[in-house]
């Protein structure tokens, strides 16, 4: 190697020291923090409300937010707590008062693994995910949702909650 291209190595090293040093590192919690940002409504072909679709915004200092489709051991389990990874509660507004209507087919689901690869794992970011908002069983129109997360090493995130959501039945 001639000195020209030792010293050519040399700057471009100190370059990338350089850059890499002026990369803003966020500094966030190990445990996920979630921020609800939306709701939209979507109808079916008779016009009625159907599918909902939450939009929140998470940050998670450690990265380790979601499951792989291989997750199904203990902790992990189905049955488990943590087998799902994202819990929503759905309440309805009846006579007046919010009350929480456990359905038959709960809204709550799997994130997929959203790891970072590399040295920094600090994730941030906006997921969106679809929920069934019309409950055939009720006459009650007016909904809101709780929902919170937890990553793979168990730590629940904050609550989450929705405005009240009026429903085309």
């Amino acid at each position: 190697m001639n000195k020209n291209s030792k010293v050519s190595l040399f700057v471009l090293f100190l370059l990338v020291i350089g850059f890499s040093s002026c990369l803003k590192r966020n500094d966030f919690p190990d445990e996920p923090q979630i921020e609800y940002l939306d709701f939209l409504k979507y109808q079916n072909t008779q016009g009625k409300d159907s599918i909902g679709v939450l939009k929140f915004k998470f940050t998670d200092g450690d990265g380790d937010i979601g499951l792989d489709q291989q997750d199904t051991f203990p902790p992990f389990d189905e049955g488990s707590l943590y087998y799902y990874n994202f819990y929503v509660k759905y309440f309805e507004k009846q006579n007046g008062n919010f009350v929480e209507v456990v359905l038959a087919q709960p809204n709550n689901s799997r994130i997929p693994n959203i790891t970072p690869e590399g040295q920094n794992k600090t994730l941030e970011g906006e997921i969106e995910i679809a929920l069934y908002i019309n409950n055939p069983l009720s006459n009650f129109d007016t909904i809101k949702f709780e929902a919170y997360i937890f990553d793979r090493t168990l730590n629940q995130s904050n609550t989450i909650e929705t405005p009240e959501i009026v429903v085309v039945k």
